[in-house]
């Protein structure tokens, strides 16, 4: 039998949303076909367009509500609607940590296989946590966040998950490329300057980095001194060249425009300089969480060998290496291992070592030379591990494995997949670490088959 699509392009239809799906949209059936509608929630009527069909879903936009879920909250920000970075905005918190929830849940049921109670941690303050914002230009100079799944730059005026300090810095940039006629990079044709701004911040203290088509900033002096005066926190202004046709962030020479080349941050009782290029979570009161929970699962004993896997700057090598004999930090940025070795020496730290490299190379070679970790603790990036570096561990036969992921959908392939090496997943939590976005991480606890947790 040949199913018929029941809606078409541009119709507008009212419908009852009855799920949320994992990617923060509401979803509605049609005579069982499935819609899925950005910005709505479970029990909202609603009219909505229908933008675009396939064979088995569609994707519609809200034109309005005729009657709201009763989960639905009142959004605070001006831009909610255009932008689309805050999915789960119009939710209320508790609805939101809730739902997260459940997309952990049911990604490890329906992916791998795995059912088991998530326990949720949510954040005491979701607004204002982000200490990383990455800012492109629009055609016409006014700094903002792509539209989702495009390039197409919606214009801001603050993004209320940032510092309220970034829409200052921005428009201080704004204004020197309006003065000296500084043009805004123009992806399709590969012309003017001014590529994206990216800021970090540990509090306490900001460095900007400008993404630049161009080897040099004109009025370098001036747009050094126009940021310092915006607040004493700056306390390093950074050129990040990056001529390449490419849409990565930053290209791969940095020069130091203006004081501090690294940012100084601190997590559990340890400091830290990142650099630019490093990887540091974005939230850091749940990171705190997210870490000393994953450090709880890991159960750390003083004769224990302990192997980070995707270590970035060090920040949980370190923080094991406190509580164990020797922690060994793998990690493929050079640039990030640099900084690792440079925070054991900040933090004197004796009986920790990192090595550059992939893990599924390198965990070989540790095996070799007869170095067996007693814990493995892996942070991969989105896309989740690969089954070499996941068969090298099985291999190197841990007692215990702490997996941190950011997309349940890769941590349930994953575990399926040591599962079948030998490993028993025994609890989990999902920690909010992007409120009011539909992200969310997750710590598992995994176990050698027969392996007795206390």
């Amino acid at each position: 039998m040949i199913f018929i699509i029941p809606v078409k392009k541009n119709d507008k239809i009212t419908v009852t949303v009855s799920a949320l799906s994992s990617s923060g949209s509401g979803i509605a059936k049609v005579s069982g076909y499935t819609l899925f509608i950005p910005q709505t929630l479970p029990e909202d009527l609603a009219e909505v367009l229908v933008l675009k069909t396939k064979s088995s879903y569609g994707y519609a936009k809200l034109i309005k509500l005729i009657s709201p879920s009763p989960h639905r909250t009142a959004v605070p920000c001006p831009h909610f609607e255009k932008c689309g970075g805050c999915q789960l905005m119009m939710a209320d918190y508790e609805y939101q940590k809730e739902a997260k929830r459940s997309f952990v849940e049911n990604a490890l049921s329906r992916i791998g296989g795995i059912d088991i109670k998530v326990d949720t941690v949510g954040a005491d303050t979701p607004f204002r946590y982000r200490n990383k914002m990455i800012f492109p230009f629009d055609k016409k100079g006014n700094w903002g966040f792509y539209r989702e799944r495009s390039h197409d730059v919606i214009p801001l005026s603050d993004c209320l998950l940032g510092d309220e300090l970034n829409k200052d810095i921005m428009n201080a940039v704004a204004d020197y490329m309006k003065k000296y006629d500084i043009s805004p990079y123009d992806e399709e044709n590969h012309t003017g300057i001014i590529r994206r701004v990216f800021i970090r911040n540990s509090g306490k203290e900001f460095i900007v980095i400008i993404s630049a088509n161009a080897d040099f900033l004109p009025h370098s002096d001036k747009f050094t001194a126009a940021l310092r005066a915006v607040s004493d926190k700056i306390s390093g202004i950074i050129l990040n060249i990056n001529k390449k046709r490419t849409n990565l962030v930053l290209g791969d020479k940095n020069v130091a425009l203006w004081g501090k080349s690294t940012l100084s941050a601190s997590l559990l009782g340890l400091k830290y300089e990142v650099s630019p290029e490093s990887f540091l979570q974005v939230n850091p009161a749940q990171t705190e969480r997210l870490y000393s929970l994953a450090l709880d699962y890991a159960d750390i004993k003083d004769s224990d060998t302990v192997l980070d896997i995707y270590c970035g700057i060090g920040t949980i090598t370190l923080s094991a290496a406190k509580k164990s004999m020797r922690a060994i930090g793998v990690e493929i940025v050079e640039k990030a291992i640099e900084n690792a070795q440079e925070n054991a020496e900040r933090n004197a730290i004796q009986n920790a070592e990192f090595y550059c490299g992939k893990a599924e190379n390198i965990v070989p070679e540790l095996l070799e030379k007869g170095i067996s970790p007693d814990i493995v603790i892996l942070d991969p990036a989105r896309k989740g591990s690969d089954e070499k570096t996941l068969t090298a561990i099985a291999e190197a036969v841990p007692r215990k494995i702490v997996y941190v992921s950011c997309n349940p959908a890769t941590l349930a392939r994953d575990l399926k997949f040591l599962a079948g090496l030998g490993y028993e997943v025994k609890k989990a939590t999902a920690v909010d670490m992007f409120p009011h976005t539909a992200h969310i991480e997750t710590v598992v606890l995994l176990t050698k088959a027969g392996f007795k947790t206390n």
